[in-house]
């Protein structure tokens, strides 16, 4: 049976894996195609869009019962939580991108009966890299989703053919800008309940664009069959064969890469650690593990539900952050009136690749780190290229994190929410 079906003739003898075909998308100017526009109703796109007129202040508040503290040094970077941990999967599955906990969370909900049906994204059957919505239903098929995919995927264009099938309690493993869409429709949309598992995003671009990154990093990018940024400044490739090479961030060719291939979306994201999934898998904070912020009771019963399945330690900070945000707020303010980035001198890019995993900030230095430049992008970004926008896709809580950098809100930018 083919399993990659459309909205109209899906039926309850669906795959284990269900890849979904959606629609075509309604065009916009700022999207990262979340799906929602592939529905029947685009016009929600209007008030569900991350890049409109957000309000995570109220959606915190409806989510986690509080919206962030922001006297909370942590909740002030990283959102609403109860806990953070250091974590890794035992033991480790084959072919994780990390240890696997993101699939095996799901899985878990399957097992358990908690949930009737996954919605996350499945490799493109004809290319790795690209994401397509899919539905899973046997915690089997879970292995089958495992890994990055670089591209925007429709996803939530598979509610509508899930609820469809009968599915009334799902999970959903998604993106910053996709659970920001269904935590806003999440009551309309007739499920009996929502597990959200988020994972972090920044800079997503187009996989034809990412296919062009690849070529810039081997001779042989077909072979490429993973792909990896580390929290020891590297990343990671592995091929066919079963090599593996390691790349300091320093030695990446990201000067190289055009002016359009991180779209202005991914450029003006304020929410990196995906503050509205009931808990968030990444790496950052993990220095070598997986980082996992657990935000509410719904995902303190998931992590608890998996045991000693997963092995947890606390999280640790080093280093200091202050020096690499003025020096990224530099070069992206060059970047954002159209300059040319300043490259480091070839001869010193070596030195300072051996100093960063050494000196550079780590653990949550290193997230908080990330945090601060990616506020100060969405800033700098935004003012240069839609102005009148900020006052809305610019929350108090992102103002917050660059006034130390002398970034303020000027004339009609003050936050709406």
């Amino acid at each position: 049976m083919d399993d990659t079906l459309r909205h109209d003739s899906l039926t309850n003898t669906a795959p284990p894996l269900l890849r979904v075909a959606a629609p075509p998308a309604v065009p916009r100017r700022m999207c990262t195609d979340c799906g929602i526009s592939r529905t029947d109703t685009p016009g929600d796109c209007a008030r569900a869009c991350q890049f409109i007129r957000p309000d995570y202040p109220a959606l915190e508040a409806q989510v986690h019962g509080a919206a962030r503290d922001p006297d909370d040094p942590d909740q002030r970077f990283f959102g609403p939580l109860r806990a953070m941990h250091r974590a890794r999967l035992v033991p480790a599955a084959p072919g994780a991108q990390w240890t696997g906990i993101t699939t095996a969370l799901a899985a878990h909900l399957l097992e358990t009966g908690a949930v009737d049906a996954v919605i996350c994204c499945a490799p493109d059957p004809e290319d790795r890299w690209r994401p397509v919505p899919a539905i899973v239903t046997d915690p089997a098929a879970m292995a089958e989703v495992r890994g990055m995919r670089m591209g925007f995927a429709p996803l939530l264009s598979a509610l509508a053919p899930a609820r469809a099938a009968g599915h009334r309690r799902i999970a959903v493993i998604g993106i910053p800008c996709q659970v920001h869409a269904l935590r806003v429709l999440e009551a309309e949309l007739g499920f009996d309940a929502i597990t959200v598992i988020g994972t972090p995003c920044s800079d997503n671009t187009e996989t034809e664009k990412f296919h062009d990154f690849l070529s810039l990093l081997s001779d042989r990018p077909e072979t490429i069959t993973y792909l990896e940024f580390r929290a020891d400044y590297r990343v990671e490739l592995r091929f066919t064969d079963g090599t593996r090479r390691e790349i300091p961030f320093l030695k990446l060719p990201l000067a190289n890469l055009p002016g359009d291939f991180f779209p202005l979306t991914c450029r003006t994201c304020v929410d990196y650690t995906n503050s509205l999934a009931d808990i968030t898998v990444g790496y950052m904070a993990g220095t070598g593990e997986q980082w996992l912020i657990v935000r509410n009771e719904r995902g303190a019963a998931l992590l608890k539900g998996m045991g000693d399945r997963i092995a947890l330690s606390p999280l640790t900070s080093a280093g200091r952050r202050e020096g690499a945000v003025k020096g990224f707020i530099a070069n992206t303010a060059r970047a954002a009136g159209g300059l040319p980035l300043r490259r480091m001198p070839g001869w010193v890019r070596p030195i300072v690749a051996w100093l960063q995993p050494r000196t550079g900030p780590r653990g949550l230095e290193f997230a908080r780190t990330r945090l601060e430049m990616k506020a100060a992008e969405s800033v700098l970004h935004l003012r240069r290229a839609a102005p009148a926008r900020m006052k809305w896709m610019i929350p108090a809580h992102v103002w917050a994190l660059v006034a130390r950098y002398g970034l303020k809100p000027g004339e009609g930018e003050e936050p709406k929410h």
